[in-house]
């Protein structure tokens, strides 16, 4: 089963007085219609551009329907910048019951530090989303509206991943030949090994029901790169619906992807998620309950 341990520091985030409060768990009842989490390691430079434009969007849609409420989740993934200090920033603007910073004592790598926020979230819906603000956070109701599109959902399990798959023709030609070969094999690898009917399983903007996060984060042990295809193998054993809808997206600068080496990691995590699943080194927790 994962490791779904938490240092003592992580169990508690810097509440209005400034005191430590305790985090709460995602199997406790919500209290929040939207939970978003955002891992962030080394981006005291980005995030503060990806949570002007989140903060705005959903500050602006509470006034519009006071009823909505929301929380953001920064999980500062063993930075060796500012980042945690940016993140509680915004906490000290908008108040802790708004913006909560989960420090996390070492970096664990992005599926990690997605899964630490998750755990800990309030929200009906838990929205995932990279600090760099690629995808607009407007797109939010592209999601949204793909996971309305499942109804009525199974136990209330449901996926809504954002996608890239129709801006590829037009990465193509701005790609080399090899980066695009690159790209093709670990389109294959994902399909051939682990997900089919999903196009960008890569995308880092997805939208999942509470229930379905805690069934799917908890059975999760890839904590880098390739947790994405993890998480949706795991949704797809589960038998999870999952839509795909297509979100705007563009490359900012400052990416902690290295080509080559990061694709050739993940072509090696998609054959050790899919051997030792089926050698039954891996298994997964059907009840979704934390350790």
């Amino acid at each position: 089963m994962p490791n779904l341990h938490r240092h003592d520091a992580e169990k508690f985030f810097i509440g209005n007085k400034g005191e430590k409060e305790p985090f709460p768990s995602i199997h406790d009842p919500p209290e929040k219609d939207l939970s978003v989490v955002v891992p962030a390691y080394n981006e005291e430079t980005r995030l503060p551009i990806m949570m002007d434009e989140a903060l705005e969007y959903l500050e602006k849609r509470q006034k519009q329907r006071p009823s909505f409420k929301y929380e953001v989740i920064v999980v500062d993934d063993g930075s060796s910048d500012k980042t945690t200090q940016v993140a509680l920033n915004y906490s000290k603007k908008y108040g802790s019951d708004k913006v909560r910073v989960l420090t996390l004592v070492k970096n664990r790598g992005k599926g990690g530090a997605v899964r630490m926020g998750t755990l800990v979230s309030r929200g009906r819906t838990v929205l995932m989303a990279d600090a760099d603000g690629a995808t607009k956070f407007e797109d939010l109701k592209n999601v949204e509206d793909g996971l309305e599109s499942l109804k009525p959902w199974p136990d209330n399990l449901a996926i809504s991943c954002g996608s890239r798959a129709h801006l590829e023709e037009e990465s193509i030609a701005k790609r080399s030949m090899f980066r695009t070969f690159l790209m093709y094999g670990f389109h294959f690898l994902v399909w051939f090994l682990c997900v089919r009917g999903v196009k960008d399983t890569q995308c880092g903007f997805k939208l999942f029901t509470k229930e379905a996060a805690a069934r799917t984060f908890t059975a999760l042990h890839v904590d880098r790169w390739a947790f994405d295809v993890e998480l949706l193998y795991i949704a797809q054993c589960l038998k999870i619906p999952i839509a795909e809808v297509a979100v705007n997206w563009m490359e900012i600068e400052g990416s902690k992807l290295v080509p080559f080496w990061s694709w050739l990691q993940m072509g090696q995590d998609l054959l050790f998620i899919r051997l030792r699943y089926l050698t039954g080194a891996w298994k997964i927790d059907t009840t979704g309950k934390l350790n």
